[in-house]
């Protein structure tokens, strides 16, 4: 199934705590998807957070597609949902992102996560935003 908006199914899915495999366009280089950390949007974008000069960003400023995939779970019904679309680098909202995701995905409670999240936190990050154009999904 396929659509150009993500559905209220697709948003509480992409609510839980899973992984997205990020992909950039990068011209004739085969895609090279990386696992990351993302936050789906009321608005229906989806966003993450990243460091300015990382690879991801210097190849969406060239060229702003990108796509995410994220998959349930083994040990749950097969599920997928797909959005690609352009990407817009965004230089404020991304340590606010951070800490929201490191919540999500960490037990801050552990000094250790704690500490990871600070030296996030430290850093110059940018937030990219996915404002899909087309989405697909698939569930059992």
């Amino acid at each position: 199934m396929s659509g150009s908006s993500l559905t209220s199914a697709d948003l509480e899915f992409l609510g839980r705590p899973l992984h997205g495999l990020l992909s950039v366009a990068a011209g004739p280089v085969p895609a090279q998807p990386r696992p990351v950390w993302f936050e789906a949007t009321e608005e229906g974008t989806v966003q993450l957070f990243t460091g300015p000069g990382t690879v991801k960003v210097r190849r969406l400023r060239r060229d702003p597609r990108a796509s995410i995939v994220v998959v349930a779970p083994v040990g749950e019904r097969e599920r997928w949902v797909s959005v690609a679309g352009t990407v817009s680098v965004e230089v404020d909202g991304a340590h606010e992102l951070a800490a929201r995701l490191a919540a999500r995905y960490w037990d801050l409670d552990d000094p250790t996560r704690a500490a990871d999240l600070a030296g996030i936190l430290a850093e110059e990050q940018v937030r990219l935003v996915i404002h899909p154009e087309t989405v697909n999904r698939f569930a059992y």
